[in-house]
């Protein structure tokens, strides 16, 4: 057994590395060459350069094109850049504008995993004739007894568990992740060792076909009219102000709302997409303990109506709160769930994911849709007089 757990040797084992041009998944790909594996870099180039405004070390754009490229040849293996650029645009592009104009704050890093990258780009593997694709991925592989698991990645200031909870079995099963067991350092250093030319390249921070993180000026070359005016109104009905589109804000927002005046600050509380209404109030208006969400992938043992404990990220800088979720399928597409907070959470945001784990492995995780408030048992009283 090699060390990708496959019965072969190395030099018998095809390996297909996705090499965005950064650092990390050229580690990946130079370590496994120098093991003597038979690797195939390949590199997607995912976005249209006119919309991307010629922004600068993103993912998958030119310089990054190149140094994968540059990387392959200095190691003496095959590289590929293969044309997503529309299926890119069709399945995150477009996803990304429609989920701003219905109020919602998208993930499209997410959908191009789900979508595009552990989708197409792993069948293009499989016809490749690979064994298995490998990627710089900070998440974490590991055999349990129901087949391969997700977990966490060792350096939990680099996981990026959050971001890959749409990974199938099916997927998890072809998939590798060589740095999962690594701190961030340790790839640097041996990137360095290999002296390899993005050894000192910095991490991506952005949406790659978002420039300098003006998503809105994307989204309105998208959907004209996604900067439409409209009323800045309170949860009391007075309007308070003019926005000039709802795009622009997003839920437990309360700085650059753009109105003052009150007593106390002010939060995006909910975006009307059809009234076009960005509706405010105070803080306590966005406690929430119940989380619905569609899509759901789950890893783990069958959900059942008794619930299963588990804790849950709604953000991917968030630390995890203990809930409990129970399968609810109606009305919320394929596989939906009811996920109840043990402590009430402020400023959960539709099209965010919700994240489910125990301990360090990962149970699954769904799209949020809408998030309620339970009644107080005194007000489950009063209502029933």
């Amino acid at each position: 057994m090699n060390s990708l757990g496959i019965d072969k040797d190395p030099k018998d084992t095809r390996v297909v590395v996705a090499m965005s041009g950064g650092v990390d998944s050229s580690v990946v790909a130079c370590l496994l060459k120098e093991e003597g594996y038979d690797v195939i870099g390949v590199t997607l180039q995912l976005y249209d350069h006119g919309i991307a405004l010629e922004k600068k070390g993103a993912c998958c754009a030119g310089q990054d094109i190149y140094d994968a490229r540059m990387v392959a040849d200095r190691f003496g293996f095959p590289h590929y850049v293969l044309d997503y650029e529309s299926r890119f645009k069709q399945d995150v592009m477009e996803d990304f504008a429609d989920s701003y104009m219905r109020g919602e704050t998208p993930i499209p890093c997410v959908r191009c995993n789900q979508k595009v990258k552990f989708k197409d780009m792993l069948a293009m593997a499989k016809d490749l004739g690979a064994d298995v694709m490998a990627t710089g991925h900070y998440v974490q592989r590991i055999d349990g007894p129901n087949g391969p698991e997700l977990h966490r990645a060792f350096d939990d200031s680099k996981d990026q568990t959050y971001f890959l909870f749409t990974t199938t079995p099916e997927q998890l099963d072809f998939l590798r992740f060589p740095l999962g067991g690594l701190p961030k350092t340790e790839t640097r250093q041996i990137a360095e060792r290999m002296s390899l030319s993005v050894a000192d390249k910095p991490d991506s921070q952005d949406i790659c076909f978002v420039p300098d993180g003006s998503y809105a000026r994307v989204v309105e070359r998208l959907r004209p009219g996604a900067l439409d005016q409209g009323d800045i109104v309170h949860l009391d009905g007075t309007v308070l102000g003019q926005h000039d589109g709802i795009i622009k804000y997003t839920v437990g927002q309360r700085r650059g709302i753009g109105v003052g005046g009150t007593a106390d600050p002010l939060y995006v509380i909910r975006l009307d997409a059809e009234k076009k209404q960005v509706v405010v109030g105070p803080k306590e208006a966005l406690s929430r303990d119940v989380i619905l969400v569609s899509e759901l992938n789950w890893l783990g043992d069958p959900l059942n109506d008794l619930g299963r404990k588990v804790s849950v990220k709604i953000r991917s800088a968030s630390k995890p709160s203990e809930a409990t979720i129970y399968p609810e399928g109606q009305g919320l597409g394929m596989g939906g769930a009811r996920v109840v907070l043990h402590e009430p959470q402020f400023g959960i945001s539709p099209g965010q994911a919700a994240v489910f784990y125990d301990g360090n492995r990962v149970l699954g995780g769904g799209w949020i849709v809408s998030t309620q408030k339970q009644p107080l048992p005194e007000e489950e009283a009063q209502g029933a007089a």
